[in-house]
């Protein structure tokens, strides 16, 4: 073996994660944001929204440990156990985000409440805390907890999806939230969970709502043209095949704004009354003429 070689063999090599100052802004921004749905609307009402924040709310209650590390204590093991069994493919974001978010949930237990009525807190509770963790999943990470629980149980018993253990384990923590609270918090648990999760789901697909387009014609041509020209919007003629006549058809895929819809609709009957449409709502669209690719 050459000298070259047996440096490389002896040496240890760290691999640096690679630095995204946009991704790592993301991270705390949405740590802030996540710390804050905490101490401001879901904590001070006992509202366990499951995962690991959800078990901590109950242990913070009935025990009188600080929410923040209890999250942290709960999560060690969790990661000492996915870096043997998964590997470190959850990565060095992910354990950066969870240590932000314990520390920043103790920093911030003074912040005032903003309300003490259950409803609002589970309703903007929710929506603050999704947007939070919808930024940390947007960069890449998770803030481990219920996520990286699910991934093991889906190690240990293949047959249970990631999905499903991440509702079974939401499922358990707030059936513990209603055993020790009531079973009214556990509800309203129940709803802030949903409305953050719809809220995360919004940040990671967009705003920029738009509308997909399928035009089945004897008149392909002549309305793809007046989209061209008329709306200036790109089309695709896609090959399909009528499930009853065997025939082959041009099929027309197109992407527009909501303000177009009515012309579209318009332009079609003009050149094809006969014309089959299908309108489907698109959550992100990124290329010409919409949102550039980042």
């Amino acid at each position: 073996m050459s000298k070259k070689g047996r440096k490389k063999k002896g040496m240890i090599f760290l691999r640096l994660p690679k630095i995204n100052l946009t991704d790592y802004f993301l991270i705390l921004i949405g740590s802030v944001i996540t710390a804050l749905s905490l101490n401001m609307f879901l904590v001070p009402n006992k509202i366990a929204a499951g995962g690991v924040s959800g078990i901590a709310t109950i242990l913070y209650y009935t025990a009188g440990l600080p929410v923040g590390l209890t999250m942290l204590i709960i999560n060690i093991p969790l990661f000492l156990a996915g870096l043997v069994l998964i590997g470190s493919r959850f990565g060095f974001r992910t354990i950066l985000a969870t240590l932000l978010l314990a520390f920043l949930t103790d920093v911030t237990t003074n912040f005032p409440v903003v309300t003490r009525d259950v409803l609002l807190a589970s309703v903007y509770g929710g929506i603050v805390m999704g947007i939070g963790l919808g930024l940390v999943i947007r960069s890449g990470a998770t803030t481990g907890g219920s996520d990286l629980g699910a991934r093991l149980v889906h190690h240990y018993f293949g047959e249970i999806s990631v999905g499903q253990a991440l509702l079974g384990i939401d499922f358990i923590v707030i059936t513990a939230a209603g055993l020790v609270f009531n079973l009214s918090l556990a509800m309203y648990a129940l709803f802030a969970l949903f409305i953050s999760s719809r809220v995360i789901d919004l940040i990671q697909e967009g705003m920029n709502y738009a509308k997909a387009v399928y035009i089945i014609s004897d008149n392909t041509q002549q309305i793809a043209k007046a989209v061209l020209n008329e709306l200036s919007r790109g089309v695709t003629i896609l090959g399909g095949r009528g499930g009853y006549t065997g025939e082959d058809r041009e099929v027309l895929l197109c992407v527009i704004t909501r303000m177009e819809v009515i012309r579209l609709k318009k332009l079609v009957h003009r050149l094809d009354p006969k014309a089959f449409v299908i309108i489907s709502d698109v959550h992100e669209v990124l290329g010409e003429g919409f949102q550039k690719m980042k």
